[in-house]
């Protein structure tokens, strides 16, 4: 069940993100509060999964998924350019993710 909450915590901080790009340095205020509330809630989540997983792991999950998803994001609907390059490095992201989580995990 942590690790749903860590994943549901990431997907919220792709989330805040998004909404921080959007709202102009915080001059738009529909933005700016979906910012906030996505930001409260990702890291509400990650504090309650922190209170059975090790700092390491989770964290690198909760921002792998976070930085992935943004840019993943950003190429699909903010008009930002996908190269491979961009691609090959999200990748990178997500096995490093996958293998800190792997490897370095008490379960």
């Amino acid at each position: 069940m942590a690790w749903v909450l860590v994943v549901l915590a990431g997907l919220l901080e792709t989330g805040f993100a998004v909404c921080l790009k959007q709202s102009d340095g915080l001059s738009k205020p529909w933005p700016t509060l979906g910012f906030s509330l996505f930001a409260i809630g990702s890291f509400a989540l990650l504090t309650l999964a922190l209170r059975r997983l090790e700092i390491g792991p989770a964290y690198a999950v909760w921002t792998g998924i976070g930085a992935a998803g943004t840019v993943v994001f950003g190429m699909l609907f903010l008009g930002e350019g996908a190269s491979a390059a961009k691609l090959v490095s999200v990748s990178l992201i997500v096995a490093g993710v996958v293998g800190l989580n792997l490897f370095g995990a008490v379960h």
